[in-house]
């Protein structure tokens, strides 16, 4: 990182699918991969650690108290990231050892949430290895719903990062203006969009938001295909007979704020791709338009967020 750049890595890659620690070893692995590259920033895809609920369409999902769909919640849960408890540990000494921050996709079974529920949260960790962001998904996408519980404001937070203000969010919720709203209002001119997979999602958004935002955006997708499920799974026979070849192909990519690829989208591969950013860009693009700044109307129309984590109680003792 120099003067108006930063370095930044891509991390595309399929989890060890539903098994949580081996999953976090393969994430340590390849931030010290991005850090040996000289990255500033290292990113990987939505819900990686254990893995995306791709099972849930393909298995009749939705059926009332199914023995098949109790099973396999169970064991999400159960390999579900405990912040609190430390899950993320080597993850974020890895981020202190090699001096790189990192956005990392995870199943958060929350604390202040009883610890049954998971949320697809995104983590931001610094360089010094210290967690200073989790955002929990608004709302999840379709089928998601009946495995995911939704999140809150908490996380819809930016951080100096170089030159850039970063922020991010997790897949479709990237469709929705208002908590882009949110991100642009604290300055962010670097966004980070993580995905669990497939091109279809991010080669027209990602473009879109560096257009609308005038800003850089990074878009990390997983892979997930049928040769990447364990022996080990609960109903591990009906997983692979219902599961297609390919589940999740990446598509992981960078906009500039010109709306031109710095890297265009890359499907089928597990891959750490680089690239050097320009701040410098971002504000000559600022010049016709700030949607934040001398673009905006205030006095017309204003958002109000909520940042306060939710929770069903308040203890006074």
């Amino acid at each position: 990182m120099s003067g108006n750049k930063l370095t930044v890595g891509l991390a595309q890659i399929a989890p060890t699918w539903l098994d949580r620690d081996a999953t976090l070893v393969k994430v340590v692995e390849w931030i010290g991969k991005a850090g040996k590259a000289d990255c500033q920033l290292v990113v990987f895809g939505e819900a990686l650690v254990p893995g995306y609920p791709f099972w849930i369409e393909r298995t009749d999902g939705a059926r009332f108290e199914s023995a098949v769909q109790k099973a396999l919640y169970a064991h999400y849960v159960e390999q579900g990231v405990r912040i609190e408890a430390g899950d993320l540990d080597s993850v974020k000494s890895a981020a202190s050892e090699h001096g790189i921050a990192v956005y990392l996709g995870v199943m958060e079974r929350a604390a202040n949430r009883g610890g049954h529920s998971v949320y697809a949260s995104m983590v931001f960790i610094d360089s010094s290895g210290e967690i200073r962001s989790v955002h929990r998904k608004l709302m999840p996408t379709h089928e998601e719903r009946l495995v995911w519980a939704m999140g809150d404001g908490h996380g819809l937070r930016t951080h100096e990062l170089g030159p850039f203000t970063v922020g991010g969010l997790n897949c479709w919720e990237n469709w929705l203006p208002l908590p882009r709203a949110a991100l642009y209002a604290q300055g962010e001119d670097l966004h980070v969009a993580i995905w669990p997979g497939n091109r279809r999602n991010t080669e027209d958004i990602t473009r879109f938001i560096a257009r609308e935002g005038r800003c850089y955006v990074i878009s990390v997708s997983g892979l997930m295909r049928k040769a990447d499920i364990p022996d080990d799974l609960p109903e591990v026979d009906l997983l692979r007979d219902t599961a297609d070849a390919v589940m999740a192909n990446g598509g992981s990519c960078i906009a500039a704020p010109t709306g031109e690829w710095v890297l265009e989208p890359e499907t089928d591969t597990e891959s750490l791709r680089i690239a050097e950013l320009d701040h410098r860009i971002v504000l000559e693009e600022r010049q016709s338009l700030d949607v934040a700044g001398h673009y905006s109307r205030p006095d017309v129309t204003q958002l109000l967020v909520d940042r306060r984590r939710q929770s069903t109680t308040e203890f006074s003792d």
